[in-house]
């Protein structure tokens, strides 16, 4: 048993609405076995994973999955299981799994849930998956359980690894304040950086510092003698002290200071190197030297150590530092105790966890030495031993909420020392004799006897959070209100696209309505990504990455996004939620690929656009065709919190119609107009002879097109007099290139499109018929070679009606299949549905092309289906041929002599019309 690939779906899929990963297993000798035919097995698995017998399984309640076990179940789904299980030994919580063949024997795809904020390039669940293989190996072949010890050992490396990649208790925080808001979140890999919202209310945090933390405050804060000069310039109490650049100059200011001192690193973090109590030229001298030379040296100051957190200027919270220390209990030893104490789960390496492991190091020894102990005494029951002078937490320490303390002196100081070094975020660490007291007003530098010590950027949150004692406070919330005031959930609106035909053209359309009034829309689509208009990224962009591209990106205040189904089923949506759904039709396409083995199918992966549009966000549908029209009734859509909008070409449609009776909305085609139609009321805007790129009304298809765009503009809320006059601009051969784009070569039409399968076929043909007729349509086609034979064969069959003449050639990249195999399946088919059909083949686009124009004859027109359209373009123009203009005359009808011809005058008349009849 192997795995054959992993991959993993970042945003909600198919399957759920979180990140799962997606293994593809072959059980190769484990094929065709069921646990049932093994002697033992289920005992033996049981036994080294007690916790399978809580799995509910489809019985849905515990014991569920042993019963499977026990009745036979195939080898795929024990790893699921297994891997579930050996997740939660680690503390990963997760809970989903699903296996389901693959097409083959003994080939399994196995899905598993992956925590929302874990690394989208996190290695953990291959190693989960690997370790599950090997224990059900090893559980089917043996006749004893698995080695206890090699598991935990096992199990141990990987939750380390989980450890490792995992937030920190601060970003950790930060996230969930921001999920429990709705504001979107992304983690970039496995690194603390995360980004809160989309385009242009898009905000970044790492850990606790934010996009518009002040650089030159986190320089300040940095650099300890640079803060407390500023501070103490300022009247802020601070200890007195200075910078010493080596061990003579620390000595001298020990002289000048008088004993105790405190050195620690000018540029220092985290409470390391950080001396305190020292009274003798020794002393500073080593301390010096650990910290390397660049020090600052400071009377200490008595009192209570105290953090405190300022955040957009107010402060949230406040602990009490407690320098890490043991308790002594007449029966252990130091170093047991400590042993004990780093067994709190709540102790980690780092700051992965709330408290930080204990060191036991040359610092710990020689502070014990001092109290007259060593590791292996045995304090007395309730006397304190302590192993650390500072109090941080990253040394091992502990805190003690003591917010609702906080005196009103206290809180105005704090408040001042974040704005005079120029931080949104701010740690402030004090040592006072009490903080419910107030402070003392500030004398002569000498005569300060507590005050501020330090100022903290990117300050650690862990103490509040999770207190030793008292109670924890929301600080990551307190944050995400800073970033966000005023409620706002970071998002923009979003409008997502798919569907087996037309998305690409709907896309670029509703792009193009969207942008008026200076709007920048960022757009993703199978040619690529444009932020404003402009193409920032050249790629089939309708995956996931592609729409990450765009919503994180700052410019962006619109996100129109085209969504495929192979982004759909490889990698899941690269979005929570949307404002507006747009499906454009379900047919025959892409079946035999991913799974999909029927329309069906192909109609489960594009509901998911419609289930994740969100609550009061609005479902543009396609009337007119029967699988879209089922997608209402899908429970996982729950189009009762939606607001559904219907376009179609018949007016008269019952679904329109039984919709219009309820008062609601639909775009349709009626006496030659699109028209808004709500309840009774009628409001024409544009005519169809108008619309940019359906030929004077011959493509009917890019009716349906403009209706689904301009629905789904109007339910973002642009007027319908901004959205004809958006219309009007609408140049086909300039903002929909490739997409029914007309080029003249002498007598000659060529039709250019990227129709591919039966029902693009159709309707380009149907295009061409009213306007050319039948007769008079030679094509130079290619079809991709990864459909299904009997797909390409229907394919064949359109292409036999509607031509009588064509020219087959293979794309550059057959798509698995062998050079010339497409292009003679597709004559084959063609030649037997009309023998009398000319057809022949060539071996590339350039050749297929010039032998249809050798074909044509004057008023002829060519269809020609491409692969790639920049290539194709490129060798048009070297053939001479010129995109269509002034208002030529094709089979008797007279085209617009541009896409704006009569739009804007509609419109007036449209809106004429309806203030009469209003």
């Amino acid at each position: 048993m192997k795995i054959d690939s992993l991959r993993r779906l970042r945003g909600p899929n198919v399957y759920l609405s979180r990140p799962a990963v997606v293994a593809r297993l072959r059980l190769e000798e484990l094929t065709g076995q069921e646990t049932s035919d093994v002697t033992g097995f289920t005992e033996r698995l049981l036994r080294a994973l007690p916790g399978l017998a809580e799995h509910h399984c489809a019985a849905g309640a515990p014991g569920g999955f042993v019963s499977r076990l026990r009745n036979g179940t195939y080898f795929g789904h024990v790893t699921e299981h297994v891997c579930i299980e050996l997740s939660q030994l680690i503390g990963r919580d997760v809970n989903f799994g699903r296996t389901v063949a693959a097409g083959e024997p003994g080939l399994y795809d196995v899905i598993l849930e992956c925590p929302v904020d874990e690394s989208p390039e996190s290695r953990v669940p291959g190693e989960l998956l690997e370790t599950a293989i090997d224990l059900v190996l090893e559980v089917h072949a043996g006749t004893t359980i698995p080695s206890v010890e090699t598991l935990s050992r096992r199990l141990a490396g990987l939750a380390a690894l989980a450890e490792r990649e995992a937030t920190g208790p601060s970003t950790r925080s930060i996230i969930a304040a921001a999920r429990r808001r709705g504001i979107p979140v992304e983690r970039f890999d496995d690194l603390s950086l995360v980004r809160l919202g989309w385009g242009f209310r898009r905000r970044l945090a790492w850990a606790a510092m934010t996009d518009r933390t002040s650089g030159v405050g986190v320089d300040i804060a940095g650099d300890k003698h640079v803060t407390r000069r500023l501070l103490g310039e300022a009247g802020i109490p601070v200890a007195p002290g200075g910078a010493a650049a080596g061990a003579a100059e620390a000595v001298r200011l020990l002289a000048e200071l008088g004993s105790p001192v405190v050195v620690k690193p000018r540029h220092g973090h985290h409470g390391r190197n950080v001396a305190l109590n020292l009274v003798t030229p020794a002393d500073v001298e080593r301390a010096c030297a650990e910290a390397g030379g660049d020090v600052v040296v400071e009377r200490q100051l008595g009192g209570r150590d105290y953090r405190v957190l300022v955040v957009a200027g107010e402060v949230v919270a406040a602990a009490e530092r407690i320098a890490a220390h043991v308790v002594g209990d007449g029966r252990l030893s130091v170093r047991e105790l400590v042993e004990r104490a780093n067994a709190d789960p709540r102790r980690g390496a780092g700051h992965s966890r709330v408290l930080t492991r204990i060191e036991l190091d040359e610092t710990a020894e020689r502070l014990l030495h001092a109290q007259k102990q060593t590791l292996e005494s045995v304090p007395a029951a309730g006397t304190a031993v302590w192993l650390r002078q500072n109090a941080n937490l990253s040394t091992g320490g502990t805190s003690r909420d003591v917010t609702d303390q906080v005196h009103p002196d206290v809180t105005r100081l704090c408040q001042r020392v974040a704005a005079l070094v120029g931080l949104d975020i701010a740690g402030i660490d004090l040592r006072l004799p009490d903080i419910a007291a107030p402070v003392p007003p500030l004398g002569e530098p000498d005569e300060v006897t507590s005050g501020v010590i330090e100022v903290n950027a990117v300050p650690g949150l862990r103490m509040h959070l999770a207190p030793v004692h008292g109670r924890a406070r929301d600080v990551g919330d307190a944050i995400v209100r800073a970033m966000f005031p005023g409620g706002s959930d970071g998002r923009i609106p979003t409008v997502v696209i798919t569907g087996t035909n037309g998305k690409t053209t709907v896309t670029r359309l509703t792009a193009h309505l969207l942008s008026g009034n200076g709007t920048r829309v960022g757009m993703t689509s199978s040619d690529g990504v444009s932020i404003d208009g402009r193409t920032v990224h050249v790629s089939d962009a309708t995956g996931p990455r592609s729409a990450q591209m765009v919503l994180g990106d700052p410019q962006v205040e619109v996100a129109v996004l085209e969504t495929a189904r192979g982004g759909l089923l490889k990698r899941g949506l690269g979005y929570d939620w949307s404002d507006v759904g747009v499906i454009t039709n379900i047919t025959a396409d892409h079946l035999g690929q991913d799974g999909l083995a029927s329309i069906e199918d192909v109609a489960h992966v594009k509901a998911l656009v419609a289930e994740r549009v969100r609550d009061g966000g609005t479902l543009v549908l396609n009337a007119d065709d029967p699988w879209v029209r089922t997608l209402p009734d899908r429970p996982r859509v729950r189009a009762d919190r939606k607001r559904l909008v219907w376009f179609g070409l018949d007016a008269e449609n019952p679904v329109v119609t039984e919709h219009l009776a309820r008062g609601a909305t639909a775009y349709v085609l009626h006496d030659g107009w699109l028209v808004q139609a709500t309840g009774a009321r009628r409001t024409p805007l544009v005519r169809l002879a108008d619309v940019p790129g359906a030929y004077g009304g011959a493509a009917l298809h890019v009716a349906a097109n403009t209706l689904a765009a301009i629905a789904a503009a109007r339910a973002l809320g642009a007027r319908p007099e901004s959205l004809v006059d958006r219309l009007g601009e609408f140049d086909p051969s300039i903002d929909n290139p490739g997409r029914g784009t007309l080029f003249r070569h002498g007598e000659v039409s060529i039709f250019l499109d990227y129709a591919h399968n039966p029902a693009a076929l159709a309707a380009t043909l149907r295009t061409l018929h009213r306007l050319w007729g039948s007769e008079r349509c030679v094509a130079a086609v290619t079809l991709p070679g990864d459909r299904r034979d009997d797909l390409l064969a229907a394919s064949a069959q359109v292409l036999a009606d509607g031509v009588t003449r064509a020219v087959l050639y293979d794309d550059c990249d057959p798509r698995g299949r062998a050079s010339g195999e497409v292009s003679a399946l597709v004559e084959r088919e063609m030649r037997a549905r009309r023998p009398q059909l000319r057809a022949v083949r060539a071996d590339s686009y350039r050749e297929a092309v010039t032998r249809a124009l050798r074909l044509a004859g004057p008023g002829d027109v060519v269809l020609v289906i491409y692969e790639k359209w920049g290539p194709m373009r490129a060798f048009l123009t070297e053939l001479g041929a010129v995109p269509a203009g002034g208002a030529p005359v094709v089979a008797g009808l007279a085209l617009p002599h541009s896409p704006a011809s009569g739009v804007v005058a509609a419109v007036r008349r449209s809106l004429t019309v309806t203030r009469t009849r209003g």
